[in-house]
């Protein structure tokens, strides 16, 4: 028999990089978007970039301040943009993967400060000269794979509850199989002494037909049906099916779109049903507490009118299917 889980609706921060700068605003807007649950993006406050240590703690505290006041939960720490821009834990050389290793440490350290008790998101990506070759890729894979048993040891003890990881679209941003996403989950999670390492599935990131993928890897029914009982967070953005367009849903790109609110639910519903057959249940319980994260990434042209606009009626469009305080499934 399956347990309960509770579901809600959050925002990544995403939409504030490069626009707001203080913290009151992130919070303030945040609730009165609609959202009362806040997914801290690391571009809006970055470990490497934004400052020295002592502003980005003397920021993460502030977050937490405003976020009490205007009632906002702060849930995670997110990778942005940033950290796509690089190999990092997937790279050759093993002082590129220390100097990542130290950028999630220090989201760590952030995360506490804000009141954030998990981080996530994506940190690696294969070069492209291995990939052609199997059994180097398996052999980064199972690297990467340490890594992440190890930070998920160090994020217990700064007290952390989870860590994140993303599921892409591309080979060299893995997981981006379903098979893949399973095989990951085992591998970090068999016989671990820290904290549980869960996946981030994104509705928008089935697009690997253009690297030859088919089937229900290109469909992300089939990746929450699969994989959505062992998310905390799920990615939500309006997009086509070829494409991460991180849309609104807003009445003109709910047209363009694919991704349809009644489908995510129902196949979320199903996974929870069917959780403990999944071999990911091995080494993982279903989560019980789940946050649907409508990450919106505007264009640079895109006025802040318009953009504070999109994602308030993106909250009020979500607020049908999962009302004010959430659902039970």
């Amino acid at each position: 028999m399956s347990a309960a889980v509770h579901i809600d609706i959050g925002v990544n921060g995403a939409f504030l990089t490069r626009r707001w700068e203080r913290p009151e605003n992130w919070m303030r807007l945040t609730a009165e978007l609609g959202f009362p649950y806040h997914e801290f993006c690391a571009d809006v406050l970055d470990p490497f970039f934004s400052g020295d240590e002592a502003y980005q703690l003397e920021t993460a505290h502030a977050v937490s301040e405003y976020a009490r006041r205007f009632r906002v939960c702060v849930w995670d720490i997110y990778t942005g943009v940033a950290t796509h821009r690089f190999h990092g834990l997937s790279h050759s050389h093993p002082a590129v993967r220390e100097r990542m290793m130290s950028w999630i440490r220090q989201s760590f350290r952030l995360a506490i400060a804000m009141g954030a008790q998990r981080v996530g998101g994506h940190w690696d990506a294969i070069p492209a000269e291995y990939l052609e070759d199997a059994e180097a890729v398996a052999a980064i894979e199972a690297r990467t794979t340490g890594l992440f048993r190890t930070l998920a040891d160090e994020a217990t003890t700064v007290g952390l509850k989870a860590i994140y990881n993303e599921q892409m679209y591309i080979p060299s941003e893995r997981p981006w199989t379903i098979a893949g996403a399973i095989q990951f989950l085992l591998a970090v999670n068999r016989e671990r002494a820290g904290v549980p390492v869960y996946l981030t599935v994104d509705v928008g990131h089935q697009a690997g037909m253009h690297y030859g993928l088919s089937g229900e890897d290109l469909d992300y029914r089939a990746w929450l049906r699969q994989l959505g009982p062992f998310c905390e967070v799920i990615h939500l953005q309006q997009t086509t099916p070829d494409a991460s367009c991180h849309w609104p849903f807003t009445p003109e790109y709910n047209a363009r779109g694919h991704i349809r609110m009644e489908e995510v639910l129902a196949a979320l519903e199903h996974g929870f049903q069917h959780a403990q057959t999944s071999p990911v249940a091995a080494v993982l319980e279903p989560v019980r507490k789940q946050l649907l994260i409508a990450e919106i990434i505007p264009g640079s042209t895109t006025t802040e009118a318009q953009l504070l606009r999109d994602l308030a009626e993106t909250a009020r469009y979500l607020r049908r299917y999962v009302p004010e305080g959430g659902i039970t499934l």
